[in-house]
């Protein structure tokens, strides 16, 4: 089995947000890998994953970065596949990672969801990945069924909930 998404974060402190990415794409079963690199700390190790991904066979990159957060764009910046940025919160509210994140130049365009919202970055990935791919289309179609189902199960909780003045 080999990884067709790839999970990058800055530093391991990103573990607990970027894990999220992880549990999703582990219950889809799609093939993912995990690597700390830091494009400010460990440059000419984000050039050579970069620049290899695509011959490795990833197809989707999941970068999460926090602060200056200019990970994602790097990586952007020297592969032809997906990018999706996940901003972390560290300082500044996390207000400094999205807009490092979200205002990308013209031509190195990177696909940015919410703060530390992980989890919605693997969605993304795997809906990416079901253009091409009608299993993990199928996985996809099944999850989001799924999610209307809790939304209807949450309304039948909520309506047994009893209070003197709710009608």
């Amino acid at each position: 089995m080999k990884p067709i998404v790839s999970i990058i974060m800055g530093s391991t402190s990103d573990l607990p947000v970027m894990e999220e990415s992880a549990k999703f794409l582990n219950e889809m079963e799609i093939p993912f890998e995990i690597n700390a690199l830091s494009a400010h700390r460990t440059p000419e190790k984000v050039e050579e994953f970069a620049k290899n991904a695509y011959s490795r066979g990833i197809r989707v990159v999941i970068a999460g970065a926090g602060m200056a957060a200019h990970l994602p764009g790097v990586i952007a910046s020297m592969t032809p596949i997906p990018v999706i940025g996940v901003p972390i919160k560290a300082t500044l509210g996390g207000f400094d990672s999205i807009l490092s994140i979200l205002q990308m130049p013209p031509g190195i365009p990177v696909a940015t969801v919410g703060l530390n919202a992980a989890k919605n970055a693997a969605i993304l990935a795997a809906q990416i990945l079901s253009t091409g791919d009608e299993e993990i289309l199928q996985k996809i179609i099944i999850f989001k069924e799924n999610q209307k189902d809790k939304i209807v199960k949450a309304n039948e909780d909520l309506s047994k909930i009893k209070y003197k003045f709710k009608i």
